[in-house]
């Protein structure tokens, strides 16, 4: 569903700790940039802060985050955000989100990145997937029903989710990635988190349409790839047509 390479190739090449607490931050302020301050009204910010809190990254970074990005401290934010689409090796269809101080030095490295594919012009392959909200979640009441809990959440479909597919959901912990229209994603995550649900992620993601049919040897080849772009410092997410 877009983004589970990485969870399934995370044993190739972990992100060093250093890493994962930089893109958090960054993740954070950008959040707040988006979205605003306020964390019971952005439940994007909402979520990047829990992640962060659960990486033992300290209060006062986080409150820094937050106030460059909603622009209420002095160090305001400018960062950029950039979509590049391309394809992976075996026609993978790929975009990548950047934020970047810098647009024409993380275009030169991205560029750099994709030797192993193609990066496309502007326009190249959002057709092959469906821009949506996704929000996922999980909760400690076992035997809850997906589909009436999407339906009251306001959202248009679900998918269950474990520990294996994202290991922010706990394991045992019954969870779910359930999509909505763009304008939907604070509506739902606010009605999960209001019902006992705890929302471990809250943005505008792609999804793919259809998806190639990949052998071992492709899938490990595309994975590598992937996480190499997934690395960059500057990239925030990386959507893939795999399933």
């Amino acid at each position: 569903m877009g983004r589970q390479w990485l969870h399934a190739k995370r044993a190739i090449v972990n992100l060093k700790k250093g890493q994962v607490v930089g893109k958090l931050v960054k993740e954070i302020t950008v959040a707040a940039k988006m979205g605003g301050g306020d964390l019971t009204a952005n439940a994007r910010l909402f979520a990047a802060v829990e992640k962060a809190k659960k990486a033992s990254v300290t209060r006062d970074v986080i409150e820094r985050a937050v106030a460059k990005g909603a622009g209420t401290g002095g160090d305001k934010s400018s960062l950029e955000h950039v979509v590049y689409e391309g394809y992976a090796p075996h026609k993978v269809a790929v975009v990548v989100e950047v934020m970047t101080d810098n647009h024409n030095r993380t275009a030169g490295e991205i560029r750099v990145l994709f030797k192993k594919g193609v990066l496309g012009g502007a326009g190249s392959n959002k057709f092959l997937f469906d821009h949506v909200g996704l929000v996922e979640a999980h909760t400690a009441a076992a035997g809850t029903d997906l589909e009436a809990t999407a339906i009251e959440a306001g959202a248009n479909d679900f998918a269950p989710l474990n520990h294996a597919q994202n290991d922010d959901i706990p394991e045992g912990a019954m969870g779910a990635r359930f999509i909505t229209d763009r304008t939907g994603v604070h509506g739902v995550a606010t009605w999960l988190k209001e019902h006992g649900w705890s929302v471990v992620t809250a943005e505008l993601g792609y999804l793919p349409k259809n998806c190639p049919e990949l052998d071992e040897t492709a899938r490990a080849e595309v994975g590598e790839f992937l996480q190499e772009i997934e690395d960059h410092d500057d990239v925030q997410r990386v959507w893939a047509a795999m399933p």
